[in-house]
């Protein structure tokens, strides 16, 4: 009798060290496989309440749903709130659509912090049209799913790029008709614009105008104001958010640095000098600091200058005119007569020069 290998990871479930797996999170194409199901399972008594409940349990409270595509007046491209999600899956069935899911192939998943990311560049959206006409629509395009990363992986934002679509009509259709020019002429008429029908068109035009009352729709349920009131609040709000003035950031304080001490050890004379050399840098410090446009004297301060000199020459009693110009007085209080020459000096007593004459020619 051969014996099985014995497997060091295997953990018998009536062993002392048994332990249970960790269970592990359901893959996000599961969560799609899980919400065509859910659709599959749709009646015609389906209500409002139906549909926000299939909301509420594929797409998280604040999701987005985006369409883009190409029509023959230009690109377009609609952004939906959760609000109004339910509505559009709607419409879908609305437009004729008897049943509706989604293919994945070959998508890329990306796991972050707290979301993950599926890229599926080759997904099929198939829907089944009773009317007018058994046709079956297959619009291919690019799908970019958000999930959150927890227990419920519910989609955050839902974003499906249109490129192509083909209507598929039965042979055995075809073979009835083939006689009659009439119906061959309207079955090869598309009934789909880009995969989607009238009403789903209609309803995404119309979601351009909805998507912006939400806040007047959600404050006038919740505080039963009239709408006239309700745009003025809102209205109101957003002028104070606008004239209000950003905040500042705040400052921090700056701290001033001590400054050391001088030593111990210093004599009192070369502090004596440390200070007056301080003293004097001091005062050295504010004309070192001003720059060479602010040294030049300008025209008033020089004509301040010369009324200070005026009035300290009033003070000095003079008896006759001043046709030449004053000479300063030198350091020894010998004055010089101009017109004499250097070799032409006059002698005049110090301290005596406010109350001396002074001789010009």
């Amino acid at each position: 009798m051969s014996s099985t290998p014995h497997d060091p990871f295997y953990s018998s479930p009536f062993g002392p060290f048994y332990r249970r797996h960790t269970p592990y999170m359901v893959q996000p194409e599961y969560r799609i496989y899980e919400m065509n199901k859910r659709l599959q399972s749709r009646t015609e008594d389906s209500d409002n309440l139906w549909w926000d409940a299939f909301a509420t349990e594929f797409f998280e409270d604040d999701a987005t749903l985006t369409l883009s595509f190409c029509l023959e007046d230009g690109p377009k491209r609609y952004t939906i709130g959760r609000t109004l999600i339910p509505r559009y899956f709607s419409t879908v069935f609305e437009g004729g659509v008897t049943d509706l899911y989604y293919i994945l192939k070959h998508s890329k998943e990306s796991y972050h912090n707290s979301s993950i990311t599926v890229d599926c560049d080759q997904c099929a959206m198939v829907t089944q049209h009773g009317k007018p006409m058994f046709t079956k629509v297959c619009t291919e395009g690019r799908l970019i799913l958000e999930f959150a990363f927890d227990d419920l992986m519910r989609i955050k934002t839902w974003h499906f790029t249109i490129r192509q679509y083909r209507e598929l009509v039965p042979r055995s259709i075809l073979a009835v008709h083939a006689q009659d020019p009439q119906v061959l002429d309207q079955l090869s008429k598309n009934i789909t614009r880009m995969g989607l029908t009238n009403f789903t068109l209609n309803y995404l035009r119309l979601c351009v105008i909805l998507e912006p009352m939400q806040e007047l729709m959600s404050r006038h349920k919740t505080y039963n104001l009239s709408p006239r009131d309700c745009l003025k609040t809102c209205l109101f709000q957003k002028w104070q958010r606008m004239v209000a003035p950003p905040a500042e950031p705040t400052r921090q304080p700056t701290t001033k640095r001590r400054k050391r001490k001088n030593s111990t050890s210093l004599t009192s004379n070369s502090s004596a000098g440390n200070n007056a050399n301080s003293a004097g840098s001091k005062r050295r410090t504010p004309a070192a600091s001003l720059g060479l446009s602010s040294q030049v004297p300008n025209r008033e301060a020089i004509g301040k200058a010369l009324s200070v000199v005026q009035s300290s020459l009033t003070r000095v009693s003079v008896h006759c005119r001043f046709p030449k110009p004053l000479t300063a007085l030198t350091e020894s209080g010998i004055e010089k007569h101009p017109a004499e020459g250097p070799t032409a000096l006059s002698e005049v007593p110090k301290g005596s020069t406010s109350k001396a004459r002074i001789a010009l020619i």
